[in-house]
């Protein structure tokens, strides 16, 4: 019995050692804030809705999440998280640029990412897109697509990643058809010129009336509205963001969608696996951040002619021989 002693002695003098080389690793507790308009606006906040769904299905991970209402409120609904526990917080939206720099400051042992935007912190990683690249492909179909030679263009908020909308649509229609004309308008300057549909509706007309057949919108829910125009006009309009050819089937001729669901997905996985690092990661073509949509809602709209353009501008641009200009680096549009 007493031979036992030295053994058991060294079992207990082990037994915290052991322990310490194991701790238990700091829970994981993401959250989600969504920009003004709300998660199941058809467009841009649903598209990272259906990331973060994607994530919580797959990894059986709960998130946290706000949709907010007031600008106002951004700073405090991300310290409020952080209060809460949250180790992680995806912003969406270039809105919140502002409080997530504050917030990355604030809190440099919490982690965020933001869609859409970039911020410049060791604890932040930043996710945008080459929105002009999708918005060529667009502007090209549209340009082949129209039968009255002018087509048009209708921003939410006048920003410079509307502008670059814009300006990549343009440059598609020109590339396919030079002598295209193109109409362009903005809802507004405030945060209100995403969430106006009679506004949206409005413009449309105003540019259907000017002759263009197809119009694309770049508005949040004001787009909205110049889908419901253009459909009632027997016109056809593309939508944005998020795939909404459901949403007036053979009238709207396509969607240039942005995957903020990869993204947002992307941000949780990451920081979740342990790889996730600060810094900016850019979405494009080649990365199958942007692109144009072709399902049974608007097949029959897209014509053999009009689908291999489409393809081998894609493939032009991805390989770097066909360059889409980026009104955010020059501040002005080639395709003026």
């Amino acid at each position: 019995m007493f031979r036992l002693l030295p053994a058991l002695l060294a079992f207990l003098l082990a037994g915290p050692a052991v322990a310490q080389t194991n701790p238990t690793p700091p829970r994981f507790v993401p959250a989600i804030v969504f920009d003004i308009g709300g998660k199941h606006d058809k467009g841009f906040n649903e598209a990272g809705l259906q990331g973060a769904e994607r994530y919580r299905r797959a990894t059986g991970t709960a998130y946290r999440e706000y949709e907010l209402t007031l600008e106002s409120d951004r700073e405090a609904v991300l310290r409020q998280l952080v209060e809460e526990g949250a180790t992680l917080i995806v912003s969406m939206g270039y809105a919140q640029v502002p409080a997530v720099t504050a917030a990355a400051k604030a809190f440099p042992n919490v982690r965020f990412a933001i869609i859409d935007g970039v911020v410049e912190a060791p604890n932040v990683r930043s996710f945008r897109f080459r929105e002009e690249e999708g918005s060529f492909l667009a502007g090209l179909l549209a340009a082949m697509a129209s039968r009255t030679g002018t087509i048009g263009f209708i921003g939410g908020m006048d920003i410079p990643v509307i502008r670059a909308f814009g300006c990549g649509y343009a440059q598609g229609a020109r590339y396919a058809v030079p002598e295209i004309r193109v109409l362009e308008e903005m809802a507004g300057t405030t945060p209100a010129a995403w969430l106006d549909p009679e506004r949206g509706k409005a413009l449309a007309e105003r540019q259907m009336d000017a002759g263009a057949d197809v119009i694309f919108a770049a508005a949040g829910a004001t787009g909205f509205g110049v889908l419901q125009a253009t459909t009632g006009r027997h016109r056809l309009g593309i939508g944005v963001d998020s795939n909404q050819n459901h949403l007036h089937p053979g009238a709207v001729l396509t969607s240039m969608v942005k995957r903020v669901d990869v993204a947002v997905h992307q941000a949780l996985r990451s920081a979740a696996d342990g790889t996730w690092a600060a810094g900016t990661t850019v979405l494009g073509l080649k990365e199958g951040g942007v692109g144009v949509v072709i399902d049974e809602n608007n097949r029959a709209l897209i014509t053999p002619r009009l689908e291999e353009a489409m393809k081998k501008a894609t493939d032009d641009i991805v390989a770097g021989r066909l360059e889409v200009i980026d009104y955010r680096k020059t501040g002005k549009c080639a395709a003026e």
